[in-house]
């Protein structure tokens, strides 16, 4: 599959963006330095040492090769995960983001230390298989590989929505992706072709390289940026035979 260019204008071109990206100012600021945003999140971190650590770790270095790359704030290569549900945001205090009989002034390190004790005795979920389905400016979108894999990870995403107490408004069309980078800036129109072309250059190599992507257990995290992820509580698979990327 090739980046749609009307897609790509349409999400990262300058001239079809008059606002500032959604997390300038709070996530990070305009000289690509992460801020303090403190959460919580259940992620996928890369399986160390793997072929697809490798595969993403170059794929980061095409994007940091862009003349124009200095339009992206790049997290640390350390912190590269999928995220499987959105945890809950220091700064985003109200339903449905927050946990319902929650107070909306619960400390976040309070608010964390709840959430992992309601995982206390979690129950295996189903394993899954996650493929490439394209690279954009901001990083990947991923997938399950197969039917079964995408109900596995649909499951999994409503178990710790009953779990946690709230649902966020695009819980059921999320869209799993990998992020290397946040836009500081908008692609400037003339540059999109490049982009273009580099981003589905590197979509074919990674899909060669790592037609599955390795990724660990799911975990639930805490975390006070977007450089680094700590692992608090690691939460089982069910073991079944891996999908084949298609």
């Amino acid at each position: 599959m090739s980046i749609d260019p009307e897609k790509l204008a349409l999400h990262f071109g300058l001239s079809s963006n008059a606002d500032a990206p959604l997390h300038l100012g709070a996530r990070y600021d305009d000289t690509g330095t992460f801020l303090s945003d403190p959460g919580n999140t259940v992620i996928c971190h890369l399986e160390p040492g793997s072929e697809t650590e490798e595969a993403l770790f170059d794929a980061r270095q095409r994007y940091l090769g862009m003349s124009d790359a200095h339009h992206l704030a790049f997290t640390a290569p350390e912190s590269l995960h999928m995220t499987l549900f959105q945890g809950v945001l220091g700064r985003r205090r109200s339903a449905p983001y927050w946990p319902e009989n929650l107070p909306l002034d619960t400390p976040v390190p309070d608010t964390t230390e709840l959430l992992k004790q309601r995982l206390d005795g979690f129950a295996a979920g189903p394993a899954f298989s996650v493929e490439l389905v394209q690279a954009v400016p901001t990083g990947l979108i991923v997938e399950g590989v197969s039917d079964s894999d995408r109900k596995a990870m649909a499951e999994w995403r409503n178990r710790f929505a009953d779990l946690f107490d709230y649902r966020h408004p695009d819980h059921e069309r999320y869209q799993f992706h990998i992020t290397f980078a946040y836009p500081i800036r908008w692609i400037a129109d003339e540059r999109l072709s490049a982009w273009a072309m580099m981003l589905d250059e590197v979509t074919e190599d990674i899909k060669a390289r790592a037609p599955v992507l390795e990724l660990r257990a799911p975990a639930f995290c805490a975390f006070e940026d977007m450089n680094f992820f700590d692992e608090l509580l690691v939460l089982d698979q069910e073991i079944t035979e891996p999908s084949e990327a298609a």
